[in-house]
């Protein structure tokens, strides 16, 4: 059985709409199809919605009322783990992240690393490499870094809490997500908190900084642009302290 894809989908302002254009023969070719969480900032872009309706490869979940990104990714997450047969691999992803692996040079080793999964190496974190974490701007790399050694110093791994690609049984996702509450982005380190005693780890250089590639900017200039912003600092803040709570307030069960 193929694997199937579970991403959510805010595009509005179509940005990402091209790329995965682009990339929907290797989705097809690789997966059994995706899942798709579509906002109603998305739902109002009717050409994009019915082209994504009208091909059978994409499941629409559609959000009806306005949520929380946790509470987002919660519904993806769970009415995923529930369509698909307990047996499927699901991977858990974004669709820029997806874009970015395989409209680059990072095409061939993406999709080897997918075709080349078995069920003993699941659930699987594919972590950013030491090269991957190195494209993205410090203040990423340092916040999320920092939970990473939370987690490391309380549970005696080194794991990525705030993991980009995430790939699990359905039957093991849908156990998991009755347990997981935070509403915010945090929720994606509550996932691996009920995994991290038995999950695997593969670095990737796939897992690069996306960013420069999907907005067509010079890396140089965006990272430093990155760095120096203060909003940017407070939006990894605001996942990143949750997370940290989420580890501590979990080694203390």
């Amino acid at each position: 059985m193929k694997p199937a894809l579970a991403f959510p989908y805010h595009d509005p302002d179509s940005t990402y709409f091209p790329h995965l254009q682009a990339i929907l023969p290797d989705l097809k070719g690789h997966f059994e199809r995706a899942y798709v969480c579509s906002p109603l900032s998305t739902r109002h872009q009717v050409g994009i919605m019915n082209w994504l309706e009208a091909d059978r490869f994409f499941t629409i979940l559609p959000l009806e009322k306005p949520m929380q990104v946790g509470e987002h990714f919660a519904y993806l997450y769970q009415n995923a783990a529930q369509a698909a047969p307990p047996e499927q691999a699901l991977h858990l992803c974004y669709v820029d992240r997806l874009s970015f692996a395989l409209e680059t040079q990072f095409r061939e080793q993406f999709l080897a690393d997918v075709d080349l999964l078995t069920d003993s190496d699941l659930p699987l974190i594919f972590q950013r490499s030491p090269k991957a974490w190195a494209t993205h701007p410090e203040n990423y790399s340092r916040l999320e870094g920092f939970v990473t050694q939370v987690g490391e110093n309380l549970f005696g791994r080194r794991l990525d809490y705030g993991w980009c690609h995430l790939v699990i049984h359905a039957g093991e996702l849908r156990a998991i997500m009755s347990k997981v509450t935070h509403p915010g982005l945090s929720m994606v380190a509550e996932i691996i908190l009920h995994l991290q005693h038995h999950v695997h780890t593969r670095e990737v250089d796939w897992l690069a900084w996306e960013d420069p590639f999907i907005l067509d900017r010079d890396p140089g200039e965006l990272k430093r642009e990155r760095e120096g912003s203060l909003a940017e600092t407070e939006k990894r803040l605001s996942y990143v302290l949750p997370m940290v709570d989420a580890l501590t307030k979990f080694s203390i069960k």
